[in-house]
């Protein structure tokens, strides 16, 4: 059985073909007509991805988005819509969303974009790295993907945040460019990724507040530096 994609779509011709196609590819699919009639779907199955539209009747995509997040932090979505605004593109990407596409696009660029991010999924759930990281007075354990303070838990992270993360610590008092993030996380090198990689340092930033002894520099036009002072 192919891995599992929920697809809310309100367009119904254009859904259907959408289905279509990736069932083509392999993919089990399940598709919804609106907002509220996807998070219901969401809530009674496992997906391994969700496709989202954005303008849709009932919830927007942009609030089932945030609902999905809710219920599970780490599953990956993309939008797929018409809104090519980029405070529209900002808004998704701070929600959480892996990637936006804007409507017209090539199919097959929409597989290769599914493929790379389950395999990035699957990448973060490997055993290959350490479980438990000390940054100043908190605990990241990279398999559960939480920050904890003195044992008590801060945040679940979600998987690009996490990923994000261990780079960093990696590149700790080196530098982590720009490129090497972009091109590894995200599996791209452009405008849209670099900002929605900026809305990530700033929520990274915001975890470690209260502790004077981290710090997540820039480094103006190269990168970023995990400064963890002893």
């Amino acid at each position: 059985m192919g891995q599992k994609i929920l697809l809310v779509e309100d367009d119904p011709c254009f859904g259907s073909v959408l289905k279509s196609y990736l069932q083509l590819s392999d993919y089990e699919v399940t598709l919804c007509v609106n907002g509220n009639e996807g998070l219901e779907a969401f809530r009674k199955e496992r997906f391994d991805i969700c496709l989202l539209d954005v303008m849709m009747p009932e919830m927007d995509g942009f609030t089932l988005g945030k609902k999905i997040r809710e219920i599970d932090s780490s599953v990956p979505f993309v939008y797929i819509t018409a809104k090519s605004l980029k405070e529209d593109m900002k808004q998704g990407y701070e929600i959480g969303a892996d990637d936006y596409i804007i409507k017209p696009f090539d199919s097959e660029l929409l597989i290769l974009k599914i493929k790379a991010i389950l395999s990035r999924c699957e990448h973060d759930s490997g055993e290959d790295r350490l479980k438990v990281i000390q940054i100043g007075r908190y605990d990241f354990n990279t398999e559960l993907r939480t920050v904890t303070w003195d044992g008590d838990q801060v945040i679940k992270l979600t998987p690009k945040e996490a990923h994000l993360l261990e780079l960093l610590y990696k590149y700790q008092d080196g530098l982590l460019t720009r490129e090497k993030a972009l091109n590894e996380i995200w599996g791209a090198n452009d405008y849209f990724t670099a900002r929605s990689m900026d809305v990530y340092i700033t929520k990274l930033r915001k975890f470690f507040k209260d502790d004077e002894s981290v710090r997540i520099e820039n480094i103006h036009g190269s990168g970023f530096r995990l400064v963890i002072d002893k």
